[in-house]
C-alpha cells in the first residue's frame, strides 16, 4: 500500500485540478467564429478559468503532429521560431461574481511562440508540476489548394431519410502530386468534432491536378438532429429555454424539460453546431465578470434505457464523454436528471448515450434525419516522397441544404 499510495493522490490531484478548469476555449478573434482550423498566421486564443482562484502557474506547450495525430519527426525549432512551451502571463481574477475564479488566457502566435508550418497541433496546458491538465486539437493549413465540397441527402435506400452524403473534390493545379495514394491524406469532420469523422479515404478519379473522392456510402454521415439551446446572459432572470431560477451559495437554472419520444418527427431548429458562446448582458467584460450558474437538465422517459447510461454532451465538454455530465434515472420521476456547473453564455447541448462497450450514441434521444442542417469540413494533408511531414494544403466546408 505504502508503494501505491503517492501514484494514487497525484492521480487524484491531477483529476481534481482538471475538474475545476472550466470555460474553455481555443479560437479566432472573428466574431461568431467558434473553429479552431485556420490559415496559418491567423491569431488563436486559448482561455480557460480556475474556479480555485487562487492564481496557479500553467504553461502551455505545442506539438506539431501527423494526419492521424501521432507526434511527428519534425523538431520543435523545425515549425517554431521561438519557443514551443511557455509560460501562460495573461491572468486576471473575477469581479463581482457570486463563484470566484481565475482567468488565463494567451494568442497564438506570440511574442515567444511563432508557428512557421502548417499542419495537425496539439496545444496542451500543464500545471506546476508538469502534468497535462487539458489539451486541444487546432489546425494550420495553407490555400494551396481549393477544395469544392457538395453535401446531399443519402442515395441508400435504406438509410435515405436518416443520412448525408458528403462528395468532394481537390483541385491543386501549383502542385505536383506523383502518387495520390501514397501523399496525399484526407479526413472528413461533421461540426468540427474529432469523434465524428471519416478518415482513410482514396481519390475515386484523377484527373489532371484535380482528386474527386465520390463515393455513395463510404462518406456517408448520420444526419442527427439539431441542437438543443439555452441562455444564461442573465443570472438573476430567466432567459431562453430557462423555467425557473433558485438562489443557493450560485445561482441554479432550471431549464425546460425534454420529453423522449421514439417517433420524433424533424423540426428545424436554428443552431450553432453545438458550440457555445460565453455572455453576460450584467457586465462589460465577460471574461472576468460573467458569472457562473448550476445548469440543471431533465430528460422525461417512462422507462431507463436498456444497458445504455445517458450524458449531458456538446462543445463546452470538447464533445467528449464527462462524467460530471453524466444524468441519473429518477424513477419516482421517471427522468434523468443531471446539472453542470457553466459560465454565463449562449449554449448548445443534446443528449448522449454510452452502452456497454463504450460506443457514442448522439441519435438514440433526439433521432436521425436527413434536414439536419450540419457543417462538414474537409482536410486535405499533402506529405510527398521523402517530406518531413504532412503539409494541410487546403480546407473545404459544406452544408446540408434542404431547400436546393
Amino acid at each position: 500500500m505504502k508503494i501505491y499510495l503517492p501514484i494514487l493522490i497525484l492521480f487524484f490531484c491531477s483529476k481534481t485540478i482538471s475538474q475545476n478548469l472550466k470555460s474553455i476555449q481555443l479560437r479566432p478573434f472573428q466574431e461568431n467564429n467558434y473553429s479552431s482550423i485556420v490559415p496559418l498566421g491567423i491569431v488563436l486564443e486559448l482561455s480557460f478559468d480556475d474556479l480555485d482562484a487562487d492564481g496557479k502557474e500553467y504553461k502551455y506547450r505545442i506539438e506539431h503532429m501527423t494526419h492521424d495525430w501521432e507526434k511527428s519527426r519534425l523538431l520543435s525549432s523545425q515549425f517554431i521560431d521561438g519557443f514551443d512551451e511557455n509560460t501562460i502571463i495573461n491572468v486576471t481574477n473575477s469581479f463581482n461574481t457570486f463563484q470566484s475564479y481565475t482567468h488565463y488566457s494567451v494568442r497564438i502566435p506570440n511574442i515567444n511562440t511563432v508557428i512557421t508550418k502548417s499542419g495537425n497541433y496539439l496545444l496542451s496546458v500543464l500545471n506546476y508540476n508538469d502534468d497535462v491538465v487539458f489539451t486541444r486539437k487546432f489546425v494550420l493549413y495553407e490555400n494551396a489548394s481549393i477544395v469544392g465540397v457538395d453535401v446531399s441527402r443519402s442515395r441508400n435506400a435504406k438509410t435515405i431519410n436518416t443520412e448525408q452524403t458528403v462528395e468532394f473534390t481537390v483541385n491543386h493545379p501549383n502542385l505536383r502530386i506523383n502518387n495520390p495514394a501514397q501523399e496525399v491524406n484526407v479526413v472528413l469532420l461533421k461540426n468540427e468534432n474529432w469523434n465524428e469523422k471519416i478518415t482513410d479515404l482514396q481519390p475515386t478519379f484523377f484527373m489532371p491536378n484535380q482528386l474527386k473522392y465520390t463515393y455513395s456510402n463510404k462518406t456517408n454521415f448520420w444526419g442527427g438532429n439539431e441542437y438543443l439551446n439555452f441562455d444564461s446572459k442573465f443570472i438573476r432572470n430567466k432567459s431562453i429555454n430557462t423555467v425557473r431560477i433558485v438562489f443557493d451559495d450560485i445561482f441554479n437554472h432550471y431549464l425546460y424539460p425534454y420529453n423522449y419520444d421514439e417517433n420524433i418527427s424533424y423540426k428545424y431548429n436554428p443552431d450553432i453546431n453545438g458550440q457555445f458562446v460565453i455572455r453576460t448582458l450584467e457586465a462589460n467584460n465577460p471574461n472576468t465578470e460573467a458569472d457562473y450558474a448550476m445548469m440543471h437538465f431533465t430528460l422525461y422517459k417512462d422507462e431507463p434505457f436498456e444497458n445504455k447510461d445517458v450524458y449531458i454532451y456538446g462543445a463546452f465538454n470538447n464533445f467528449e464523454i464527462d462524467e460530471n455530465a453524466k444524468m441519473e434515472y429518477n424513477f419516482e420521476d421517471k427522468s434523468y436528471q443531471g446539472q453542470i456547473l457553466l459560465k454565463q453564455g449562449f449554449y448548445n447541448y443534446t443528449f448522449a448515450t454510452v452502452d456497454d462497450y463504450n460506443n457514442v450514441n448522439t441519435n438514440d434521444v433526439n433521432g436521425s434525419f436527413f434536414q439536419t442542417e450540419n457543417e462538414y469540413t474537409v482536410l486535405v494533408y499533402y506529405k510527398p516522397f521523402g517530406g518531413l511531414y504532412d503539409r494541410v494544403i487546403g480546407v473545404g466546408y459544406g452544408y446540408y441544404n434542404q431547400n436546393r
